[in-house]
Formats: C-alpha cells, sequence, structure tokens
C-alpha cells in the first residue's frame, strides 16, 4: 500500500513537471510546452479562418476536426492539472487545493477553454452564446510569461499596484458620474432627446474623460460647452494617474530586478529553494523575526502562482518556496551533487548508510523521502523510493 501511493506520488510530482510552463529539465515537459502552446495558436487560427466565408465553406470540415482535437487537448491538460493540484498547492489537502486551483484565474480560463465547447450537446439552444467563450482561450497565451521575464514584470507591477491603480479607477467613476449629473442639468433643455435622464450622459461623460470624443453626443449650449472643455481636461489628468502609476511600477521593478542582478554578479550569490512544511518553524512567522546567518538572505518568497519580494513584515505560511542566497566562499569549490534513485531492485535498498559499499571520498548529504529531506547518519536505513544526494570530493 505504501509502495502504491509513493508510486502516485512520484507519478504525480512528473506530470506536474511537464504541465508546467517553463519546467524544460526534460525533453518530454519541453515537448508538452510546444504541443501545449501550438495547440492554442492552431484553434485560434482555425477559429478565425472560420469566420471568412469563402474559407469556411471550403474548409469546414477541416476547422471542425482541428477544434474537436484541440478542445480535447484542454480538457486533458485540464484534468492533469487538478490531478496534480496538491504539488501546486504543498502542504493542502487534496479537495481544498483541487477548489483553489479551479476557481483561480488560471482554472477558470483552462475550464472556459472546453467545456462551452461541449455544452450545445446538453443545451442546443445556447450554441451561438457558448461559441462567443471561446475568445477566452486566447488568455492561455499568458502562460508563456514563464519563458519571458518581461511579461513577468508586468504581471508584478500589476499586482504590486493594484491598490493604487484600484483608487485611480474610483476616482474616475466618480468623476464619470457627477459629469454625467453636470451635463445633464445644463444640456437636458435644449436636448431632451440626447440627454434624457441622469445618466443618460454617462456615454458622453466616458468618452470624454478617457479621451476617446467620438462625437456622437455632445453638449450645443455655452455653458455645456465650458462644462466640456473642463470636464475634457479633468480626463486628460485622470488617465495619466494610472498611467504614471504603472510608469513607476516598472522603473522600480526593472531597478530591483537590475540591483539584484549586479549584486549577485559582483558578490556570486548562491541560491536554495526550501519548501516549508507545517511543522517548520519557520511558519507564521515574519521574515524580521528570523535568524538568519550572517551574509545571508531571503530573496524571495513563492506562493503558489504568486512571487513575493520580502519585507521585514511579510508572514511565512505552511507551503512557501523559499529562495535563500548567500555568498559564495572564497577558495571552496563547489559541491558536485548526484542524485541516485533508490529502487526496487536497487542494491541499496533496506541497506544502512554505514554498510552501504561507497568511496571514503563519497558523502551522502541527505535523503530525500516522500516530502521530507532527512539529515543521514550511519543508522538511516535506505528505503525503496528514497533519493540519495550524494556528495563526490573525487571530481573536485
Amino acid at each position: 500500500m505504501t509502495d502504491n501511493k509513493n508510486n502516485w506520488n512520484r507519478i504525480k510530482k512528473r506530470l506536474f513537471s511537464m504541465v508546467s510552463v517553463g519546467v524544460v529539465d526534460e525533453p518530454i515537459n519541453q515537448a508538452y510546452d510546444v504541443i501545449s502552446t501550438g495547440a492554442l495558436i492552431i484553434n485560434l487560427v482555425a477559429a478565425i479562418m472560420n469566420t471568412y466565408d469563402n474559407l469556411a465553406i471550403k474548409y469546414d470540415g477541416t476547422f471542425a476536426i482541428v477544434e474537436k482535437i484541440t478542445v480535447a487537448f484542454f480538457a486533458i491538460d485540464f484534468i492533469l492539472r487538478m490531478i496534480t493540484a496538491t504539488e501546486l498547492y504543498p502542504g493542502v489537502k487534496t479537495v481544498k487545493a483541487v477548489g483553489k486551483y479551479v476557481f483561480s484565474f488560471s482554472g477558470i480560463v483552462d475550464w472556459l477553454s472546453f467545456i462551452p465547447y461541449y455544452l450545445p450537446v446538453f443545451f442546443p439552444s445556447g450554441a451561438a452564446v457558448f461559441r462567443m467563450f471561446r475568445v477566452v482561450r486566447i488568455l492561455r497565451l499568458f502562460r508563456i510569461n514563464a519563458y519571458y521575464d518581461s511579461l513577468n514584470v508586468i504581471t508584478e507591477v500589476l499586482s504590486s499596484k493594484k491598490q493604487q491603480l484600484m483608487s485611480s479607477v474610483f476616482i474616475i467613476v466618480i468623476l464619470m458620474i457627477a459629469s454625467s449629473l453636470c451635463m445633464y442639468s445644463v444640456e437636458h433643455v435644449a436636448q431632451p432627446d440626447v440627454f434624457q435622464n441622469a445618466f443618460s450622459g454617462i456615454w458622453w461623460a466616458a468618452s470624454t474623460l478617457l479621451t476617446v470624443g467620438y462625437g456622437d453626443i455632445y453638449p450645443v449650449t455655452t455653458l455645456g460647452k465650458f462644462f466640456g472643455i473642463l470636464i475634457a481636461f479633468l480626463g486628460v489628468g485622470m488617465v495619466a494617474i494610472p498611467t504614471g502609476i504603472i510608469s513607476a511600477g516598472f522603473v522600480e521593478q526593472y531597478t530591483r530586478l537590475k540591483e539584484l542582478g549586479d549584486f549577485a554578479a559582483e558578490h556570486s550569490i548562491n541560491f536554495i529553494e526550501i519548501l516549508l512544511d507545517k511543522k517548520d518553524k519557520w511558519v507564521g512567522s515574519f521574515i524580521k523575526e528570523l535568524n538568519l546567518p550572517d551574509n545571508t538572505i531571503i530573496a524571495m518568497v513563492k506562493r503558489g502562482e504568486e512571487i513575493l519580494f520580502p519585507k521585514g513584515d511579510t508572514k511565512l505560511q505552511a507551503g512557501d518556496i523559499v529562495v535563500l542566497g548567500s555568498d559564495v566562499i572564497d577558495g571552496v569549490a563547489p559541491l558536485q551533487l548526484t542524485e541516485v534513485n533508490v529502487g526496487s531492485e536497487h542494491p541499496w535498498k533496506n541497506q544502512l548508510i554505514r554498510d552501504l559499499d561507497i568511496s571514503r571520498k563519497m558523502l551522502i548529504v541527505v535523503v530525500k523521502r516522500k516530502n521530507k529531506s532527512l539529515v543521514p547518519d550511519g543508522d538511516t536505513m535506505i528505503k525503496e523510493g528514497d533519493v540519495v544526494v550524494i556528495s563526490d570530493f573525487r571530481k573536485h
């Protein structure tokens, strides 16, 4: 029973590595990324080509087959991501992890990519409406941001500045409503058919404040034109606020990344990742409370799909992946580490470490067992499914 569970956990980890975009340590993972991106692009191209009448008539059958195959791939991809949800949210129970994924932004995009295709089977009358959801599939392209730092920066800037951006949007909405009420009061008598009620000027206010100015609705009275000019000036300032916030965020983010890169290059910093378990002492602690060794920093914290640049008041949680950075010691050669997977027929299976026939210049650094890392000693028994990490000093 335990062996079956261990095998299933290993399979889930392999599947998670495969469906995770940007993990290219094995050919199958890289191939899956290519297939996933290719399926999406082919699906979108077919959907666009199908809007041309001459192509739709000539290649209707081909377009239908392409959509059927690619949508089936999206469905399989969604199932695989649900199966591996516990790897995305470590330390969380299976049902809760699946729920967190399904109702996350990525999860919603994933299931909207294929479910509307099959819904007309049960609800034929809504086929035209369901086809509108095909546009959601294009949002899957955002997954390629794992390959491009510039797209990651965009996501991080919008996330870090979301409060300021929401404040600017709130101000714009208030000005829009006030402008509509004001213009109704001034223009209703002169243009009763255009400004019929207090909210009939929302369209005019939106196009004016957002500096679009379609010209389909406009003031005709002198006072209305005066207010129109004033509101147009306010609109320029309102649009500049979120633009300035995003621009400042880009400058801050690129400056921080450049400083981290220059600092790492100048001081030769090594980075390691640590997965926090529920029982770890760091869980529930603020970063400022951690007693870290000198010359050691917490570079970032990965929390699910979110990347946090830690501050003193950042509180660590179970499931966080903490990235630690430390100076390289001058004159000390880097460790040459090798991982040995202990299978059912491996000679080390059920052997004590002190009984292993290995060179004196080979040191067993750690034993990975399930989700735990064991600090080995002579009495540690190697079991099937263990991953033994060895440092070979002969290569130094």
